[in-house]
């Protein structure tokens, strides 16, 4: 049967899928994204995750003839390279870059209303790294032949051909201009404009699995496609499909949640909230909000979380137990402060879980409120498997509708989508169950008036 693969690399875990022609996954591998230390810098062990590649290609090619093979990632990567491979490592976006050069981009960088894109910590501006590698490591960097994006990489070297992408390019990377649809003044300034390949639609077949890895793969006549910045693979089912293009929002969850208000003002947008234009796979600007809420969830639930009850949930909210903000080290509208807890501190795995699904919803909702959301909100990814969070959610976004998709990966599902770009995908989803424990919008408007305390 014939088959396509996502390569989907988050920021935690590289995940493998072999999907049918109808988007049946039939086989899945993992593998952990590591860091490989911290010479010359801390960066992305991408050796381990290409032996695991080859290695699980093989594997899926001797269940069904693979076609394409689609790469999907996080963004706030890029690679340098030339015809030969990597010139520096690729840096890890968290890593928390000399303030030494700090003062001279800021001097570069373009304004928000340019970019739509806000001043965010350690490597999460795109720009910020690449300037940073080009002062730090001027002999390699001038050695580089191509600035990949990260999906783009991979189908590089997957394919030999090299390619740029707007949805990759238009996350939050000071490098591109959304409503003139080019690239930015930083780019200019810095002179990299022939650093990037000539751009290709995230559907494009690139061309064919380079001759000497086929036989390490086992694969023949598989057509490696350019490739798409994940939260993006997230909204591929809900672009055009609401009647009229009426305002609708996609909640992308994982190590972030990304909300994405489709016919939201960008005029309203405040980068000093972690408020942003992505660029979706057409190239049109997406009012967008994020937190770094699955990173932030496992550290309220603790190494070993155990799902809570209804209960548990209602007892955190009666006697007043609260998280906040903000429990990572990056990103999100209340980055820099330091999360607490008001109230009785859990004392059970089960509270910690309650606790962390609050504390999420609760940060969800501040986002859609500030972001201006109308319309259906899905849920889409990692949290569709918490039982309470869309109907806790539910509760609080009234009239708004709240469903949860069921594909607990969206990005898996927007990566089979390229493959058969053109085509419709059904969206299945579920309306959310109103949950509404006792006191529960009480309970949100004190943990908003203690956030205007801190």
């Amino acid at each position: 049967m014939k088959a396509t693969v996502v390569l989907d690399i988050g920021k935690t875990n590289a995940k493998l899928a072999l999907l049918d022609a109808n988007g049946k996954i039939l086989a899945e591998q993992r593998c952990p994204n590591t860091i490989a230390g911290d010479e010359p810098y801390p960066h992305y062990d991408t050796e381990l995750i290409w032996e695991w590649l080859l290695v699980t290609l093989h594997a899926f090619s001797q269940q069904a003839d693979i076609a394409a093979i689609v790469p999907v990632t996080h963004g706030a990567a890029a690679a340098l390279v030339d015809d030969d491979g990597l010139v520096l490592p690729v840096l890890d976006y968290e890593s928390t870059l000399p303030q030494t050069l700090d003062r001279q981009y800021q001097a570069l960088r373009p304004p928000f209303a340019e970019t739509f894109s806000p001043d965010l910590p350690a490597g999460l501006n795109l720009g910020r790294q690449l300037y940073w590698l080009a002062q730090s490591f001027p002999a390699e960097f001038g050695r580089a032949r191509h600035i990949l994006t990260y999906p783009q990489y991979w189908a590089w070297r997957l394919s030999g051909i090299a390619a740029s992408e707007i949805t990759s390019l238009g996350c939050h990377t000071d490098l591109w201009q959304p409503l003139q649809e080019k690239y930015s003044t930083l780019v200019e300034r810095m002179g990299w404009q022939n650093l990037f390949p000539p751009r290709q639609p995230s559907w494009t077949a690139l061309g064919p699995l380079r001759r000497e890895l086929l036989a390490r793969t086992g694969l023949a006549n598989c057509q490696i496609l350019c490739g798409i910045h994940d939260s993006n693979a997230s909204l591929l089912r809900y672009l055009g499909t609401m009647p009229g293009n009426k305002p609708h929002t996609v909640l992308s969850t994982g190590t972030w949640v990304i909300a994405a208000a489709f016919g939201a003002p960008l005029d309203r947008l405040d980068e000093q909230l972690d408020m942003l234009a992505n660029v979706n796979v057409l190239g049109q600007p997406v009012a967008c909000m994020r937190f770094m809420g699955g990173r932030e969830f496992a550290t309220l639930a603790g190494p070993e979380p155990k799902r809570c009850s209804p209960a548990d949930l209602q007892r955190l909210i009666g006697q007043a137990t609260l998280a906040l903000p903000c429990f990572s080290e990056s990103g999100g509208p209340f980055f820099g402060q330091v999360g607490t807890i008001s109230g009785p501190v859990p004392q059970t795995t089960e509270e910690r879980y309650a606790l962390a699904t609050l504390y999420c919803v609760l940060m969800t909702d501040y986002c859609l409120t500030a972001l201006e959301s109308t319309g259906p909100v899905v849920v889409e990814g990692s949290f569709t498997d918490n039982p309470y969070f869309s109907g806790l959610l539910a509760a609080l976004r009234k009239p708004q509708t709240i469903s949860f998709s069921d594909d607990a990966s969206g990005t898996t599902c927007g990566g089979w989508m390229l493959h058969y770009w053109g085509s419709t995908s059904a969206i299945r989803s579920e309306p959310a169950t109103l949950m509404e424990p006792a006191g529960w919008e009480a309970y949100r408007d004190r943990w908003l008036a203690l956030l205007r305390l801190r």
